[in-house]
């Protein structure tokens, strides 16, 4: 860990930061990069006592802001409104109001030397221009003196190398300390004009740019570079080491204790509670008093997090030494930073220690709150003293003994800001991410405390000063309580406020609407009336409203034995099932070792093949023929007991059929023995083929007997390369032959005639040729039987008013 120092002045002084980030906390690991992380403070003046601004001007680059002044105590009445210049495309955002701080210190904390009052953070795209207008309330009292807007940029080394050629590339290794960009006396009004001489020229009236309506703010940025903190792959409790100080940097003039004291091994050590810092005091190294006890034994794990090295804390710019520790946590508080939601996971480090640098600015000993998690649910550690260890924060004014605090990073008012009137900065709802993690923290602290999280316990109020408490009574709280219920704020916004009782039930266990939502066989999910239908091998799909990160794993119960067991964040598992039916249920484990197991589905493994109960069969059928297809249906049908998946015809030709199709229409080459093949598939997969061969034969009008007047065309398009044609009423064509299936061929034209049909002797229906366009070699009538057998087929000649002529061109028969 490179080293530095934190300097807090009045308004208007600076503050550096630098820190390792990276997984610099497992051991072995490369060594972090510096990351310097600074914060300028800009004064704002005013002809009276209830007006203060900051004209629009250039700036360094920064990423979060917020509005603070000397007095902690001091409360602004009125309105905080500030605008903000894209470094990306020049351009400026809408005003915007900003909120009253939410968190303030301890009543101890509160009162040390160079405490701050501030605003609500606003985080912002990246920029480097700003504007500031404040303004008193009706009848209000005067506006809190030192007023300054304090710009902070998380990685200013980075922001350097981006801004000046030739400077140093992104993630290279950088000094350890940057001074102070902008300082004042304690006692002396803060300037307008930064002392910074890299900075631009003030821009104390705004462009013709500057001057137009407000438009909406710029889109959150991307995604920072390979320069965000990395998340840490070891311990998230692992305070960071501290590296060695720069060669060329002064040693430090302390002179470390001959019998440094002894603390307990859970407690974070003498080296990291007191790092290695150039100029660092040589006030003596102390163990905490009264020395916390060890925590509890609990059967619920920590939760994975992005520790104080990982998102890239300074750990010389806090307060060196320990925290003060409570005796349990008995109450978690939930709050929001207030910071907007336009941000990228990726910059919650960023984030992270921009917090973190406004909370020193404002004199405080460290980032006031126990722990932060994101949209995206990764949690980060935060104020020093052992994540496992009840750590007091700077989170609830009054009541931050025996809790702790959770900081949801965005803003969660409701949409339209409703119950956050003094901000325009637009709330969202929490994501289940987001609940899952805050719920995974509280189930792990509360469980060392042996408190339920649907629960309640006592706290005692330690404020004089805190509106709507009284000093030394007791309250009764929920054990997982907003912020709001604890101090006078609307924080953590009424939308992550209504959530709370989803994160008591997710962090109490068991998991709750757990249930199974598809058992999946070859071809997805499948159903046989109300049960899944598979083969021997099956994935079982399940829900719950539990965040998986609150389960420690599921197993799959098949007829009540464990099937399958996988980890809690899986939403699926493989069973292999013996044949037959089946109950199936879903069992998961909470964190809290407490079971919640589904409601049973019945699931059939079937083995058993699908059947043809009507064997397949052929018959001719009418449509175009040709010595290369004539026209046939192929009928049959299949069964399965527990349903078809799907039917295909495999020869002749490929076809895929329908489920339900009980007939295909396909073609028979004349004058060869023809295959006609299917295939069914139940639900399980299992298969069944059926087939039939037939000949198809082409029989041409010379092979009839002929009665009256028939004349004989040629054409190519006739088969055979000729056909018959007569007009005289009366006349006939009689063949005779042995088959199974016959169909009638002919010619159609506008003025083509009619004919009646003879079968065996008996009339069966009389057959219109008349088309609008000229088609040759139709099949215009059909007629089947079960078995082979020998028939004739007449066809007479009706000699049909303007339209006499008829034309054949023979028979099709199928044996």
């Amino acid at each position: 860990m490179a080293t530095g120092v934190v300097l807090v002045g009045g308004a208007g002084a600076a503050v550096a930061l630098h820190a390792s980030s990276g997984g610099g906390d497992t051991a072995g690991a490369r060594q972090p990069r510096v990351v310097h992380t600074s914060v300028d403070s800009l004064g704002l003046t005013g002809a009276s006592a209830d007006e203060r601004e900051l004209g629009a001007r250039s700036t360094k680059p920064f990423r979060m802001l917020a509005v603070s002044w000397s007095d902690a105590r001091a409360r602004l009445d009125g309105t905080v409104q500030v605008r903000t210049r894209s470094s990306a495309t020049g351009r400026w955002s809408a005003w915007q109001k900003l909120a009253a701080a939410d968190a303030l210190p301890d009543p101890a904390e509160q009162d040390r030397a160079g405490v701050r009052g501030a605003t609500a953070p606003l985080w912002t795209a990246p920029s480097d221009g700003v504007q500031v207008r404040v303004r008193g309330g009706h009848g209000a009292h005067a506006l809190p003196t030192g007023l300054t807007v304090d710009l902070v940029d998380p990685d200013s080394a980075h922001s350097a190398s981006r801004s000046q050629d030739g400077g140093q590339a992104a993630g290279a290794a950088t000094p350890a300390l940057e001074p102070a960009a902008f300082s004042v006396a304690d006692d002396a009004t803060p300037t307008q004009t930064p002392t910074d001489t890299a900075s631009s020229a003030p821009e104390d009236t705004p462009t013709a740019a500057d001057s137009a309506p407000a438009s909406p703010s710029d889109p959150a940025p991307a995604s920072p570079g390979s320069d965000t903190p990395e998340p840490p792959s070891g311990s998230p409790t692992t305070a960071p080491v501290p590296s060695s100080p720069d060669a060329s940097s002064a040693a430090p003039t302390t002179t470390a204790p001959s019998t440094p004291p002894s603390t307990p091994g859970y407690l974070p050590s003498l080296s990291e509670a007191y790092p290695s810092c150039p100029g660092a005091s040589s006030a003596p190294q102390t163990a905490p008093s009264p020395m916390p006890a060890a925590p509890r034994t609990t059967t619920v794990p920590a939760p994975p997090m992005v520790s104080r090295a990982g998102w890239g804390a300074d750990e010389c710019a806090r307060d060196a030494g320990y925290p003060d520790y409570g005796s349990t946590v008995k109450v978690v508080f939930v709050h929001h930073t207030d910071t907007t939601n336009a941000y990228s996971c990726a910059d919650s480090p960023a984030i992270v220690r921009s917090l973190y640098a406004l909370h020193l600015h404002q004199g405080w000993r460290d980032i006031g709150y126990n722990f932060l998690v994101d949209k995206c649910g990764t949690i980060f550690e935060g104020r020093f003293g052992g994540a496992a260890l009840p750590v007091v924060g700077a989170q609830t004014y009054g009541f931050n003994t025996d809790s702790m605090g959770i900081a949801a990073i965005g803003t969660y008012t409701d949409l339209s800001g409703g119950d956050s009137a003094s901000s325009t900065i637009p709330g969202a709802a929490p994501t289940q991410a987001m609940l899952g993690s805050i719920a995974r923290i509280t189930a792990w602290k509360l469980g060392m405390s042996g408190i339920s999280p649907t629960a309640t316990s006592t706290l005692t109020e330690g404020a004089k000063d805190s509106y709507g408490f009284t000093y030394g009574k007791a309250y009764t709280l929920n054990a997982v309580s907003g912020h709001r219920n604890g101090f006078a704020t609307d924080c953590p916004g009424n939308q992550l406020y209504a959530k709370l009782a989803d994160v008591r039930s997710y962090a109490a266990g068991p998991a709750t609407g757990l249930a199974v939502t598809g058992v999946d066989g070859p071809y997805g999910t499948a159903k046989a009336g109300t049960a899944y239908v598979t083969g021997t091998k099956a994935t079982v799909r399940w829900t719950t409203s539990t965040p998986a990160t609150l389960l420690s794993g599921t197993e799959v119960l098949v007829d009540g034995t464990p099937a399958a067991k996988v980890p809690g964040s899986a939403s699926s598992a493989a069973v292999t099932l013996a044949a037959g039916r089946h109950t199936v249920q879903v069992r998961a484990t909470h964190i809290t070792s407490k079971a919640a197991t589904s409601a049973p589905v019945t699931v059939i493994a079937d083995t058993t093949r699908p059947t043809y109960p009507t064997a397949p069969s052929v018959a001719l059928r009418t449509g175009t023929v040709n010595t290369a297809g004539i026209p046939v249906t192929v009928s049959w049908k299949a069964a399965d007991d527990n349903g078809l998946h799907a039917q295909a015809a495999t020869s002749p030709t490929a076809a895929t059929l329908t489920s339900s199709a009980t007939g295909w229409s396909t073609t028979a080459k004349a004058a060869t023995s023809t295959q006609f093949a299917l295939k069914a598939t139940d639900l399980a997969g299992n298969t069944a083929t059926a087939s039939v061969t037939r000949t198809a034969t082409l029989v041409q009008e010379s092979a009839a007997k002929a009665t009256g007047s028939w004349a004989k065309r040629s054409g190519t398009s006739y088969l055979g390369g000729y056909s018959t044609s007569s007009s005289t009423a009366g006349a006939t064509l009689t063949w005779t032959f042995k088959g199974r299936s016959v169909s009638w061929i002919a010619s159609r034209a506008s003025t083509s005639g009619q004919v009646k049909v003879y079968l065996d002797g008996t009339y069966q229906s009389t057959v219109d040729l008349k088309s609008a366009t000229t088609l040759y070699r139709q099949a215009m009538w059909t007629k089947s039987w079960s078995t082979s057998a020998q028939h004739t087929v007449k066809i007479v000649v009706v000699g049909t008013s303007g339209r006499p002529t008829v034309t054949t061109d023979g028979i099709a028969v199928l044996d």
